[in-house]
């Protein structure tokens, strides 16, 4: 029996494949660590091999990626001059290829499919979590907290976040049917609760802000392309006097106060601090990409027993510029900021200039909470992790051609994509 190729390849024929094969990369993302190398395998073997189904089709043309790849070739040269080279040579050969594969699913996706797979795929882990039902005691402000099939809350909430964003975006920004409508109430409401026994303050806020700026987004591209600059301008001069009033008037203490937290941020200050005087050892090009937190190393485990990590593990400066400063230096993290302000205005850019663009819809909100984050977690610079994942399959997104649907403001586009067998650029605006 054949197979057609564009039920696997073809953005437009292959939601079955799509919605698999994220929802087991999402599941690998995830627990990895607990179902050790031959889950990578699994993940690799669903993006991998379509290059032999397709290549032309699943490759495209890498000479557009070079702003993709700088960091990880960065990353990957670190090996050269770093601490512990071994661990800088396996890391970053391993984020070069979790890129290959995001690549690849920019080119074989479609946007509604990565949001209905990304949300299946958040329900799975979040499911497994909640059966597994671990609690952890924090011996810093000695309080115990749900973290279900993880080591840490705060990746427990960040799959919440996400769930909660793709539920949004499954039901507001791509048409939806009554079955994905009632499956996207469900995981809102597993991700939900989930978001609450977290008990994540980083987490909750995150989601928060970024649920409005995905509501503040369906509601600007209602109005022209025009207009929508006027609200962007303004809405920019009242966030700027929201923010200063919210750090004179001390709302941000009474936020961190809710939340159990105090301005150390649970410690995550002097770990800043500490950071800081490493990356001032090696600022221009670091210690070399994971050369830091290695085992025996003094600074490493001086730390480690600072925050009582017994695991020596699975620990960093919770802050994506920071542990780049250290681990890369000035110069890859000049390449990781590129990467995240470039997809972020690429994206936004499209919102405001665009008459539609439900793929700057539903990526736009995905790289605010990705940049949100980024100054209090390091989801983007690690591999098999669902914030890289999801970083580089939105800037490669910006590297396909994009036309200019001739719509009006509230038009619903009347025809998808030219068929697969022809080749022809899949258009972003399409769903």
């Amino acid at each position: 029996m054949k197979i057609a190729k564009a039920m696997i390849v073809g953005p437009q024929r292959n939601q079955a494949y799509g919605l698999l094969a994220l929802m087991l990369s999402f599941f690998v993302f995830a627990y990895s660590t607990r179902f050790g190398p031959i889950s990578i395998l699994l993940y690799y073997g669903f993006w991998l091999p379509l290059v032999l189904v397709d290549y032309k089709r699943v490759l495209g043309r890498y000479s557009r990626y070079g702003w993709i790849f700088a960091f990880a070739i960065v990353c990957f040269l670190s090996s050269f001059w770093s601490a512990a080279p071994a661990t800088s040579l396996r890391a970053s050969i391993q984020y070069l290829t979790h890129i290959v594969c995001a690549l690849i699913a920019v080119r074989v996706l479609a946007p509604q499919t990565l949001s209905r797979g990304a949300m299946i795929g958040c329900f799975v882990v979040l499911l497994y979590s909640l059966m597994a039902g671990s609690y952890h005691y924090d011996p810093l402000d000695g309080s115990y907290s749900f973290v279900g099939a993880f080591s840490s809350k705060n990746q427990l909430g960040f799959y919440a976040s996400l769930g909660v964003l793709f539920t949004f975006t499954t039901c507001f920004i791509f048409p939806a049917s009554g079955i994905w409508r009632l499956l996207a109430a469900g995981v809102g409401l597993v991700s939900g609760y989930s978001l609450f026994a977290s008990q994540s303050a980083t987490s909750v806020i995150t989601t928060l802000a970024v649920l409005f700026v995905a509501g503040a987004m369906q509601i600007i591209v209602r109005v022209s392309p025009r207009q929508r600059r006027v609200l962007f301008i303004a809405g920019l001069f009242i966030g700027v006097g929201a923010a200063a009033f919210v750090l004179q008037s001390g709302a941000m203490n009474a936020v961190l106060g809710a939340f159990g937290k105090d301005t150390t941020l649970t410690g995550r200050t002097y770990l800043w601090q500490q950071g800081m005087v490493a990356a001032g050892n090696a600022p221009w090009l670091g210690v070399g990409y994971q050369g830091y937190w290695v085992p025996g190393f003094p600074d490493a485990e001086r730390l480690w027993d600072d925050f009582f990590i017994a695991s020596r593990s699975g620990f960093h400066f919770h802050n994506t510029y920071i542990e780049t400063m250290v681990e890369t230096g000035l110069l890859g993290t000049l390449l990781l900021v590129l990467v995240l302000v470039r997809t972020a205005a690429g994206h936004f850019g499209r919102l405001l200039l665009l008459n539609r663009s439900t793929e700057a819809g539903l990526l736009f909100p995905v790289i605010t909470l990705l940049i949100i984050r980024s100054f209090v977690e390091i989801d983007v610079m690690h591999p098999y992790h669902v914030g890289s994942f999801l970083l580089y399959f939105a800037a490669g997104r910006l590297t396909l051609v994009q036309r200019q649907p001739s719509l009006a403001p509230n038009a619903i586009p009347a025809r998808q994509a030219r068929p697969y067998d022809r080749l022809r650029p899949i258009p972003l605006g399409s769903g």
